[in-house]
């Protein structure tokens, strides 16, 4: 079947949570709410009433996550939230999703911490370790309650995979030249992690050369990023899973640590007890590309096995087929696409305290892009066949391409490793890390902050 946000939303809205362990309340506004999915149709109505003549869009949330569970009298209910807000946006969740995220001063009523917590932890009771009633207060989160979305798994229902086996590249003959692969070398350790495993998993915890990483890979974003877990100040490197939440069509993830909540684009707590901690996870240098190409330039590299430790059809091409090959996304998020599709792939950099996206068909034309960022000169090396860009500072180098390497504006031949550019007389130029990404995910994370190239 065809994955289209409708069809897969109607899959996940059949979804009705078991009324919780709720003390007696004493809020109206909470019971009204709570009608839409527990009470008789009379109740449900005079509740409706209530709601109606009380007059305030501050329920909106609530009866947006009512919508997605309460799906047999979602008709209803958005007819409360059109006659509450004065909008015509008809019954589909996603398009009241959209309409929330662009109405940021309606500030949801108390209840909805709540209700959505009665919701959510009635699917899984685990959701309790991120749902925390002082964690879900609005001051005390980077991120709106309102838009926290459930992404049809329960807690670690995407496992990661930690410390995974490994095999040769000779070794490794269930991969085909073309399948693609996350391509990692820190110290000389070299590793490819094939995106055909990857997308059933969505984040792996290792220690390469001697350094601890974690690629958290949101296969409904596209982008792959590689964090050291080791910061500063702390006993232990954070170990990473998927708490089964997203935020505009991205994934959360959580670290085992302190239950938290971070946001996977940008290495940051967004909800539980690290989100005033300053943290932000450093990123490492990842690239996607063949696993032709990769193994051709990295014969010593070691790859994932198939022996995983779970069951999933890890053929070529099966995981998120219909997903990838569709231009719809499967979970609401606002995006700009006046310039670019919401699908497709940018090159993305958040370093030198700027932002600045690369479209992947920039390179469609040249593989060597001179640019910069922040004032600090770059040259990106992309191939958008195979998905790869590399980035490199470059200094006052100005760089085309050249049998499979670089040529400076002197002549001088320079070298590509995943380390950095060496030159003729063994100058290093560092390696800038960046990710590949869907362009809706950089659009609505960063938006007027970041810069975009624009060729």
């Amino acid at each position: 079947m065809s994955i289209t946000r409708r069809n897969f939303v109607g899959l996940l809205g059949a979804a009705t949570a078991m009324p919780g362990a709720l003390s007696a309340q004493t809020d109206p506004v909470l019971d009204a709410v709570r009608s839409t999915l527990y009470s008789s149709r009379t109740d449900f109505e005079k509740s409706m009433k209530f709601l109606v003549e009380r007059g305030s869009p501050d329920v909106v949330p609530a009866l947006l996550t009512a919508v997605r569970y309460g799906r047999r009298r979602s008709d209803d209910i958005t007819q409360v939230m059109r006659t509450l807000t004065g909008e015509d946006i008809g019954t589909d969740w996603f398009d009241w999703m959209i309409w929330q995220e662009k109405n940021p001063q309606v500030v949801p009523h108390p209840s909805l911490i709540p209700f959505k917590r009665e919701v959510l932890l009635g699917i899984d009771q685990n959701f309790d370790d991120f749902l925390r009633p002082e964690y879900l207060q609005r001051d005390k989160m980077k991120i709106r309650l309102e838009e926290i979305t459930w992404g049809g798994v329960q807690k670690d229902g995407i496992p990661s995979l930690d410390n995974p086996k490994l095999i040769s590249a000779s070794d490794a003959d269930y991969l085909k030249d073309g399948d693609l692969v996350f391509g990692v070398s820190i110290n000389g350790d070299e590793r490819a992690y094939p995106l055909r495993i990857m997308g059933w998993h969505e984040m792996f915890n290792e220690v390469i050369g001697g350094v601890p990483v974690a690629l958290a890979y949101c296969t409904l974003c596209g982008s792959g990023i590689l964090f050291e877990t080791q910061v500063e100040g702390r006993r232990k490197p954070f170990v990473f899973g998927s708490s089964g939440f997203l935020y505009r069509s991205n994934k959360l993830m959580f670290d085992r640590e302190t239950h938290s909540l971070w946001n996977q684009y940008t290495g940051k707590p967004v909800v539980g007890p690290l989100v005033d901690s300053g943290i932000e996870l450093k990123q490492r240098p990842v690239v996607i590309t063949t696993w032709q190409s990769w193994k051709a330039s990295h014969p010593k590299t070691q790859v994932l096995s198939l022996s995983t430790g779970h069951r999933r059809n890890y053929g070529s091409g099966v995981v998120y087929r219909d997903y990838f090959a569709s231009s719809e996304l499967m979970f609401p998020a606002l995006v700009d696409q006046s310039l670019h599709r919401q699908k497709d792939y940018v090159f993305a950099i958040r370093q030198f305290g700027a932002a600045r996206a690369w479209p992947l068909d920039a390179f469609s034309n040249t593989r060597v892009i001179n640019d910069a960022i922040a004032n600090r000169p770059l040259v990106l090396i992309g191939n958008p066949d195979k998905r790869a860009v590399r980035a490199y500072e470059r200094k006052s180098n100005r760089f085309t391409a050249s049998d499979g390497g670089l040529v400076d504006q002197k002549g001088g031949k320079w070298r590509l490793t995943e380390e950095a550019l060496v030159g003729p007389d063994s100058t290093e130029l560092p390696r800038v890390a960046g990710h590949i990404s869907y362009w809706f995910a950089w659009d609505n994370y960063l938006g007027d902050t970041a810069t975009v190239y624009r060729g």
